[in-house]
């Protein structure tokens, strides 16, 4: 490894990055208490950078997060974040490779409609794709557990090793980004070839229970940088594998105006399957 991409794995690696996330995971559980119900929590606050309409409760998490991310550059951190609601924002002068991709909450309709699977998700990058990831981040909010990744160090749960087992079959998947029309073809695809399908509602928690053996693989259309870039580590790092597309990783950029059709599964065989629904899904 050069000496200028040990210093970035260092840097990903530094507890401090972990710390902050923990602060703004308690900050946000503060938010969710001070806004329960579907009501006050369905209250908006302009369109975020990301082109949805963003939700008072998203605007105040992620306040809370760049509250860290301040306190993390004023330590000596310099970066540039990529966040959902407030778009691209440098910690510095610009000139550092490192990435900070955010979504405050993945699974925003659930958070609304108080459904308890929704999550915060980080991701640190020494570049600008999908292939850069160092460290993923996922913590959800209805379980409250935290899933941690870093590159070639492997992925936890709440601290403990997870990893993928092995053998093909596809017992149970997960389909995100699911209107009607999507879930509908993607049903048509997977008839005689999984058991069950599930839809958590957050494509960041559907790629963290693939690491954590939970789901046997998962296939979204038209994902963000902002929702699989952690949770793709975690999956990966696990053992799994995962496609953005018809092309790699590298091919997967992670500023918030790129698209992707995602993929991901245990063995390269059940992702082979799971391609095959993604390009059905309209």
């Amino acid at each position: 490894m050069d000496p200028a991409a040990a210093n970035l794995a260092r840097v990903a690696a530094d507890p401090d990055w972990i710390d902050a996330f923990r602060r703004a995971v308690e900050a946000q559980r503060r938010i969710f208490e001070e806004h329960r119900g579907i009501k006050i929590r369905t209250q908006y606050d302009g369109v975020g950078e990301g082109g949805d309409r963003t939700l008072v409760i998203d605007r105040l998490c992620e306040d809370a997060v760049f509250a860290e991310l301040e306190r993390l550059h004023a330590a000596g951190h310099e970066f540039t974040a990529i966040s959902e609601e407030r778009g691209t924002v440098s910690f510095g002068d610009g000139d550092s490779p490192l990435r900070v991709v955010i979504d405050p909450i993945d699974g925003s309709l659930n958070a609304r409609r108080t459904i308890p699977w929704h999550s915060l998700t980080i991701a640190i990058a020494d570049g600008e794709t999908m292939a850069d990831v160092t460290l993923g981040y996922v913590y959800e909010f209805g379980a409250g557990e935290e899933f941690v990744a870093t590159a070639g160090g492997g992925a936890t749960l709440d601290g403990a090793p997870i990893s993928v087992p092995p053998g093909n079959g596809l017992e149970v998947i997960s389909v995100e980004s699911n209107k009607p029309e999507r879930l509908l073809a993607a049903a048509e695809a997977l008839v005689g070839r999984a058991y069950r399908v599930r839809t958590p509602g957050s494509i960041a928690i559907s790629l963290a229970y693939l690491g954590a053996a939970r789901y046997d693989g998962m296939v979204s259309a038209k994902c963000r940088s902002v929702d699989a870039a952690a949770g793709q580590l975690i999956a990966r790092e696990a053992g799994a594998h995962v496609s953005f597309g018809e092309g790699g990783l590298e091919d997967a950029a992670l500023d918030l105006s790129a698209r992707y059709d995602l993929a991901a599964a245990r063995t390269e065989a059940d992702l082979a399957v799971l391609d095959e629904v993604r390009r059905a899904m309209p």
